[in-house]
């Protein structure tokens, strides 16, 4: 998949989150949004990344940044990630990768000397007129909030 770069318009998305509610990438216009990209919820990368940008919701709320996340579990699953560590923002089911497919967070990934395609981590700011401001590929899941801190500082 063709990786996105600062200035390219963001993919329209149109997903269901863990509440069951469709989300679309246009129900951000007017605001900023962080789009990120997890492989599988309550694992421990993903529950770092998550709860990290859960604890930066605040600075997020002030700079008008709202943020979800992306992965390809189900929304049950996503709402039991939710339920479990509070992390109040949607969280996206995408179970074909599509949209992942759209964002260039998927492709080939190595573990243990096996070869495999797979979510890449991956975290998008994107303005108010959904062209992305910053992408940041293979991000690591602590660095995920300060990255979007420091780009709007």
């Amino acid at each position: 998949m063709a990786m996105l770069k600062a200035g390219d318009k963001a993919p329209d998305f149109s997903l269901t989150d863990q509440n069951g509610d469709t989300v679309k990438l246009s129900q951000f216009k007017g605001g900023k949004l962080l789009v990120y990209f997890y492989p599988k919820a309550d694992t421990s990368g993903c529950v770092k990344q998550a709860c990290s940008i859960r604890d930066a919701a605040p600075d997020f709320g002030g700079l008008s940044v709202a943020a979800v996340g992306i992965s390809p579990d189900k929304p049950d699953k996503q709402k039991k990630f939710d339920a479990k560590y509070s992390l109040g923002f949607p969280l996206l089911s995408d179970v074909d990768n599509s949209v992942a497919k759209a964002f260039g967070a998927w492709g080939e990934k190595k573990m243990y000397g096996k070869t495999y395609e797979g979510i890449i981590r991956s975290a998008f700011l994107i303005d108010e007129n959904s062209v992305i401001l910053n992408v940041w590929y293979k991000v690591s899941p602590a660095d995920t909030a300060s990255n979007v801190m420091k780009a709007l500082s």
